[in-house]
């Protein structure tokens, strides 16, 4: 795994490039804590988008992480977001939605060792 930290994560929305925030993260022989999802996104601005419009996720680094899950944060609730493609549709309801995209590059040798993991928040306004 080369670099300092994780690599960062963009959301594509409208044509528009986006970097998510970078949350809690073990890399290498680092390992950092942050606050929660909404919490680190209170002084971030939300990306705005259209009701359903189509949201793409990715990163520009190789190798690419072998599990990922998005999530949906809704109060105390928190729902499992399917991806297609590493695609997902924004809701159609309008409101600010906050997420979190948890990534793993899980050794494909050695069953439950973690060569690197990292959780990214972003949150999105349905106008």
């Amino acid at each position: 795994m080369s670099g300092g930290k994780p690599p960062k994560v963009y959301i594509n929305s409208d044509q528009q490039k986006y970097e998510a925030t970078l949350g809690t993260y073990c890399w290498k022989a680092t390992c950092v804590g942050t606050v929660g999802p909404v919490e680190l996104l209170k002084k971030k601005k939300s990306v705005q988008v259209k009701p359903g419009e189509n949201i793409t996720i990715f990163m520009d680094y190789e190798p690419k992480p072998n599990e990922y899950t998005l999530t949906l944060l809704n109060g105390d609730l928190e729902k499992e977001i399917s991806l297609k493609e590493q695609g997902f549709s924004a809701p159609i309801q309008k409101g600010v939605y906050v997420y979190y995209y948890s990534v793993g590059w899980m050794d494909e040798k050695e069953e439950h060792v973690s060569n690197g993991d990292a959780y990214y928040a972003l949150a999105l306004e349905v106008k």
